[in-house]
């Protein structure tokens, strides 16, 4: 809602007050200050309390608080007690609509620190006893949270209290109105600026009234006057009523009703009703004879008014009274204690009077049934009122309201013996004693003291509990505070006074929670990270460290100045260990120092978490260099720390530099360096380390070294990998790599462990036979040693090594097979058979030798030797073939030879050379039918139609033969084409020159183009014949002219 406009001049707001200032801004001043109460807890005397019913004589005294059930006697006696009650008032309307809200602002009222000592910004020098023993309070180290916060209304509010005093207040959803003791009003706006001023009043203004549309406020004083002004017109009335009043209350609709009612009261003792009528203003007296009136609240149709014998309710619907709730028989003096009239709703009304509250809810029950005119009357409703609680607090209360839906303000004030003194008429007595601090207490409906907070009002020694009064605003959000000289605002505390507080109490782990959910993050003066550092500052003085460490990510963010400053901080303390997990990679990145300071840090304390960083951490946030020379040191004084050379390793790879931290994976045995080798391309830098790869690899795998002697190898174990790779990863990567690792430099290193030089020639012999032939003499003499079973592959494979020596070696060896080869291969087939045949005795051996060799005198040796021996007669006779004639086996079998299995043998052979003959009869079958079919496919191809288009060009000029197909004109002579039987085409003239043929004719032409167009064209049969005999004649007349002439390209294509 915007602010109000500037007030009009001052001629339309009454009489001007020249001796009041013009109000003045002033500055926003600290956050109020509270103060720790020294209240005890509430009791609740009574509950619910039904007191007893009076008794008709007894109608003019006080009585005790009406039981419902007795609530009908009660309101008859109060119907017919007073005489003056001769007028009944119009009914009032229904209920109002709820009020509009307080008027707000987006900045907050301007506020004067309210101090501790009471006196704002003077210098009390008379309140150093306050001020000492609040000093006591404040040393609490835990202190509960305050409930309400509170600030002065600032504005026009210093200025006037500063030459005048406040009396009464009042609040409306749009205005402030003030009364003072020099009878003047002052209406505010909600920053206590002002909107209009009055005077209508000569002496102190003891009540104010605001309607609910904030239209009219009227006032009652000391002068004996009731003023009533309107705030937005020029309409005002003034009624004196000769004795001082005491209260005045305008009907809630004052201003939109036409009958303008009103009630007040003051020290005459009567309550006077006030309604506008056609003839002027009347009055009507609701109540009298009890004492003074000392307040008076009107809510919907209820009034509300206290006197010195205690509380009554009138009903303006019906004209009645409801009730009358006595005051308690102990109560002080009713001038000295002043009651407070709260309407918490349309029917519940507070009463605090002295230091008792009582809850009054008016309610309804069906009334008594009447008889009229021997007709029974309908039942009927009435009102009565339920005292429901009744509290006895330990101080005097200046003011009640209701806070929240289940808990009541008050504002208390503590005397020192409110049942002696405050009791006395001695008022010398009274006026000696010092004032003491008021307190805004928050009671639950239970009577259970919830909080309460000193108010350190200006010069609040001076003024007794009368002096003090507690007014609500309509909306409920915020409580106005009176002393004669201050005017504080309370307010209920919202999340970010709630996070101030946390804050002020050094809390910060619940200010940081609550304000990440609030939401309130870099707004109302709230900066999330200082608040943080504070409560990190506030760990490390609490010594827990690894709490301060894990909260510095949320707190810090990515703030690398902080970030740096913080890990300096861990590391003065000593705790570098606690903060090392947390510290950012990137974003943000830190300084580089701080990185190497913690690899340092690991170095000296802890290496495996050294090695852990480096390979965790970007190697481009710290110097690797610097790193790597800072562990070689350290490895220089460990060198049995295979951590440090791990690390060191891992930063050379880091830095690009695979060479250096091969020789350190080499003593570590890490299986990964043959990867390394191949990832970097470091093939040149292991030329001379052959050796050491080759025992590395055998080490960290436990490879099992080549067989030796007559053990046999496992061939099938290198069925499905690569054939260098059944040796080891080492001997693979040499192998793979002999343009960059030369196969002489990994020989001279091998040669004293032949294991490995068989294993690394094997692998070259895997690859490529012609690999290693410089080493074939050795290949022979190792395999042989080694791997006997894969000799054979390689003699038969190779060509490069001495016949002689090998020869040797496997003779050295007792290699028969071997020999056998090797005879073989150096011609000497005799002595290699009659190694078979001796050694090995072998007749299929030594006839696939035979066959091998293909030497009819090595056959003759064979049968002559096997002349004598029955089985190997037998072994011929069933490998006979085209190398032995059987005929020629059997005629040299002796008379008399015994030979076991001969008649079978002879079978086979009759078989094998039965199915013989069939196969080649079945051969020549096919043979003929084959021949048959290209016969015939060529004659049909050959005798076959040519097809004619206007496309078929000459193949020496390129030119279309018959070009009149196509739409062309046609030549002068008659074309004709020859094509011939190899598939070329050439024109006549081309092949035929010197040819007579005769001047084409129209009719000619036309029958030449016709016997090559399609069916169909209307022409006689009888013509048709004539033009294809005469192009018959035509060709075998060139055919009989040309017959041994060819094709021009071929010329040996006969004419088609």
């Amino acid at each position: 809602m915007a602010e109000p406009p500037p007030p009009p001049p001052a001629s339309s707001l009454g009489a001007p007050l020249p001796s009041e200032p013009a109000p003045t801004p002033t500055a926003t001043a600290p956050a109020f200050e509270l103060l720790p109460s020294t209240s005890g807890l509430h009791t609740i005397k009574t509950e619910g309390s039904k007191p007893k019913e009076p008794q008709p004589d007894d109608l003019d005294q006080p009585t005790p608080d009406l039981p419902p059930q007795d609530a009908a006697a009660a309101e008859d006696e109060d119907s017919s007690d007073d005489d003056t009650d001769t007028t009944s008032p119009t009914p009032s309307p229904p209920p109002l609509e709820p009020a509009l809200p307080l008027v707000t602002v987006d900045q907050p009222p301007e506020a004067e620190s309210v101090t501790e000592d009471g006196s704002g910004s003077e210098d009390e020098s008379d309140e150093s006893d306050g001020e000492a023993s609040e000093s006591d309070d404040d040393d609490e180290d835990d202190e509960d949270e305050p409930t309400l916060k509170y600030a002065r209304l600032q504005g026009a509010t210093t200025d006037i209290l500063a030459k005048d005093s406040a009396s009464a207040l009042a609040v409306s959803p749009k205005y402030i109105a003030l009364g003072t003791h020099n009878g003047a009003i002052f209406i505010l706006d909600f920053k206590g600026a002002i909107v209009k001023r009055f005077r209508p009043h000569q002496a102190m203004v003891n009540d104010l009234s605001l309607d609910s549309g904030s239209d009219f406020v009227a006032s009652a004083s000391m002068d004996g006057k009731v003023a009533i002004q309107a705030l937005d017109g020029t309409e005002n009335n003034v009624f004196d009523l000769r004795r001082p009043m005491r209260c005045v209350a305008l009907e809630p609709n004052f201003g939109k009703r036409s009958t303008r009612q009103f009630v007040s009261g003051g020290m005459a003792g009567t309550l006077v009703l006030h309604e506008k009528g056609w003839l002027g203003y009347k009055e009507v007296t609701l109540h009298a004879g009890e004492g003074p009136i000392w307040a008076v609240e009107w809510r919907g149709t209820f009034i509300a008014w206290a006197n010195d014998a205690g509380v009554r309710i009138y009903d303006t619907a019906s004209s009645q009274r409801i009730t009358y709730i006595s005051r308690a028989a102990d109560s002080p003096r009713a001038d000295l204690f002043k009651c407070t009239l709260h309407w918490q709703d349309d029917h519940t009304l507070l009463i605090a009077w002295a230091d008792y509250i009582k809850v009054a809810v008016v309610k309804e029950r069906e009334g008594k049934r009447g008889q009229l005119g021997g007709v029974v009357g309908l039942a009927t409703t009435e009102l009565f009122v339920e005292v429901t609680s009744i509290f006895q607090v330990d101080c005097m209360i200046s003011g009640i309201a209701l806070h929240g839906k289940d808990a009541y303000l008050i504002l208390a004030y503590l005397t020192e013996d409110t049942g002696d003194d405050e009791a006395t008429e001695d008022r010398e007595q009274q006026r000696r004693k010092a004032g003491s601090r008021p307190e805004l207490r928050v009671i639950s409906t239970d009577g259970e003291e919830l909080s309460s907070d000193a108010i350190g009002l200006r010069n609040y020694d001076r003024f007794q509990c009368r002096d003090y009064s507690l007014c609500p605003a309509p909306t409920g959000d915020s409580f106005y505070v009176i002393s004669p000289q201050d005017i504080v605002v309370a307010r209920p505390r919202d999340e970010a006074d709630h996070i101030a507080w946390l804050i002020e109490q050094r809390h910060y782990e619940a200010a940081l929670a609550a304000l990440e959910k609030s939401g309130l993050t870099g707004m109302d003066g709230f900066d999330i990270q200082a608040i943080g550092v504070k409560y990190l500052e506030h760990l490390v003085d609490e010594k827990q460290f690894e709490k301060a460490a894990a909260t510095c990510p949320k707190i810090l963010g990515i703030n690398a100045k902080l970030w740096e400053d913080w890990v300096f901080l861990f590391a003065d303390k000593g705790q570098m260990q606690t903060i090392i997990p947390f510290v950012p990679t990137n974003n943000p990145q830190l300084s580089r120092l701080v990185y190497e300071m913690i690899l340092a840090h690991f170095l000296r304390h802890d290496p495996d978490a050294l090695l852990k960083t480096i390979r965790t951490w970007p190697h481009d946030i710290y110097d690797v260099a610097a790193v790597i020379l800072a562990i070689q040191d350290q490895i220089q004084r460990k060198p049995d720390l295979k951590i440090l050379m791990e690390s060191v390793a891992e930063l050379f790879v880091l830095n690009r530099q695979p060479g250096k931290a091969l020789p350190y994976f080499l003593k570590l045995r890490r299986p990964g360096v043959f990867d390394l080798i191949r990832d970097n391309n470091l093939f040149t830098d292991v030329q001379d380390q052959a050796l050491l790869l080759i025992e590395f690899d055998h080490d960290i795998n436990r490879i099992p070294s080549a067989h030796v002697g007559d053990e046999p190898p496992n061939n099938n174990s290198t069925n499905n990998t690569k054939p260098a790779a059944r040796h080891g990863a080492a001997i693979a990567l040499l192998v793979d790599h002999t343009h960059s690792i030369p196969i002489p430099r990994v020989v001279s290193q091998l040669q004293s462990h032949r294991q490995y030089l068989f294993m690394y020639l094997d692998a070259l012999f895997d690859q490529d036979p012609h690999l290693a032939f410089d080493y074939s003499d050795l290949q022979v003499d190792l395999y042989a040693q080694y791997d006997a079973n894969k000799l054979m592959d390689f003699l038969r494979a190779s060509n490069y090594y001495s016949l002689e020596r090998a020869y040797k070696i496997c003779d050295a060896r007792d290699l028969v097979p071997e020999m056998v080869f090797l005879l073989g291969r150096m011609g000497d087939n005799k002595r290699a058979l009659n190694l078979i045949i001796e050694r090995l005795g072998d007749v299929q051996r030594a006839i696939e030798f035979a066959k091998e060799q293909n030497d009819h005198d090595l056959w003759e040796d064979l049968l002559k030797y096997s002349e004598t021996k029955p089985r190997f007669i037998r072994g011929l006779l069933e490998n006979v073939g085209a190398e032995i004639d059987p005929i020629r086996l059997i005629r040299r079998i002796k008379n008399g030879l015994e030979i076991p299995g001969l008649k079978l043998a002879l079978i086979k052979i009759l078989q094998d050379f039965n199915l013989q003959i069939s196969l080649m009869e079945g051969c020549k079958t096919i043979l003929y039918s084959d021949c048959r079919q290209l016969a015939l496919s060529l004659h049909g191809r050959q005798t076959n139609g040519f097809l004619w288009t206007g496309d078929t060009p000459s193949r020496d000029t390129a030119v279309p033969i018959f070009p009149q197909l196509n739409g062309a004109l046609p030549p002068e002579k008659i074309p004709f084409g020859v094509h011939f039987l190899c598939g070329h085409t050439y024109d006549g003239e081309q092949v035929f020159p010197g040819t007579d043929l005769q001047q084409a004719s129209q009719r000619d032409t036309l029958l030449a183009a016709r016997i090559l167009e399609p069916a169909g064209y209307s022409e006689t049969e009888a013509a048709r014949a004539r033009a294809m005999g005469a192009k018959l004649r035509l060709v075998g007349e060139l055919r009989e002219t040309k017959r041994h002439a060819g094709c021009p390209n071929c010329s040996k294509a006969v004419l088609r």
